[in-house]
């Protein structure tokens, strides 16, 4: 006996597989990054302010994650920030590349994005990147602004 309900118990089911499949398909499609990082190698460098960055955040190029942050740790000579980060063997960046802590909006995480540079010599594996530029807190901005527009009404 066939009847709606039961077609529709059938359909429901089905659609239910077809999400979970889905979600299956886009978990084991995050993996694959990770496999292609296990035989890359790791660059250094040094921030005054991580906010935001942690284990496991993305690096970009171009806009394109290419790797992820496999450390962060307080240098207590400096009291700098080290990131380090991992990359795929195929990508060498030029010696004076830069390393910005960008963010995805206003509310959106934080990554790591790569500049290449011009250099005709390449990081080595546990080089560091010298040029970086940190997080840029949103708050401290805002305050700025604020003291900068009652600064200038209040005379």
């Amino acid at each position: 006996m066939n009847t709606a309900a039961e077609r529709a118990e059938l359909w429901a089911g089905a659609a239910v597989l077809a999400v979970v499949a889905g979600f299956l398909a886009w978990s084991t499609a995050g993996g694959k990054l990770g496999a292609s990082l296990a035989g890359g190698y790791d660059l250094r460098a040094a921030f005054p302010n991580v906010d935001g960055i942690e284990v496991g955040t993305d690096v970009r190029l171009a806009g394109v994650r290419i790797g992820r942050v496999s450390a962060v740790d307080l240098n207590p000579q400096t009291y700098f920030a080290e990131a380090r980060l991992r990359l795929p063997q195929a990508i060498r960046l030029p010696s004076d590349s830069a390393a910005l802590i960008q963010s995805d909006g206003l509310l959106g995480g934080a990554y790591i994005e790569l500049q290449p540079g011009g250099a005709p010599d390449d990081l080595a594996p546990g080089d560091e990147i010298e040029d970086v530029q940190g997080a840029v807190s949103l708050i401290s901005l805002m305050m700025k602004f604020v003291d900068a527009q009652s600064g200038g009404q209040g005379q």
